[in-house]
């Protein structure tokens, strides 16, 4: 049961309880109950929006892979929350493997991911090096329990 709520509101967050207690087959009382709970349990961390990046100008996305100088090892958590701090970053990825992070950015234009490559990057005495990728299509299909 608590997959299907987390799969009915991963749809829709913003669906009334109501409406979520039809959809699963439950009762009100028992469905407020029950999404309290995964709230609770840290199962749903928020309620949030998605936002189409090119309805704001921003039709462009890049993944920018960074790899940090070995002897800048310390600045990893100070550099990981400039960077998530950053507007137009969407998310972050700290890995383990060839490179420390994953950038996902969402830019104008090719002219846009360069001066963000080149001013919060590239100029970042912390930063060895970075590839960036442009990202033609990108699918979310949200998370779900598996059961």
């Amino acid at each position: 049961m608590d997959s299907t709520l987390v799969a009915l509101l991963q749809a829709d967050s913003r669906m009334s309880n109501s409406r979520l207690a039809t959809a699963a087959g439950i009762a009100e009382s028992t469905c407020i109950v029950r999404v309290r709970s995964l709230v609770t349990r840290g199962i749903i961390t928020r309620f949030t929006t998605l936002v189409d990046p090119k309805a704001l100008g921003l039709g462009l996305q890049a993944l920018i892979s960074v790899s940090i100088r070995s002897g800048a090892r310390t600045q990893i958590p100070a550099f990981r929350d400039e960077i998530r701090a950053m507007p137009r970053v969407v998310q972050v990825f700290f890995l383990g493997g060839t490179e420390d992070f994953i950038i996902h950015l969402v830019a104008r234009d090719s002219d846009d991911v360069r001066d963000f490559v080149l001013e919060n990057l590239s100029a970042n005495p912390a930063v060895a090096s970075t590839r960036t990728s442009l990202v033609f299509e990108h699918h979310y299909n949200g998370l779900s329990s598996g059961k």
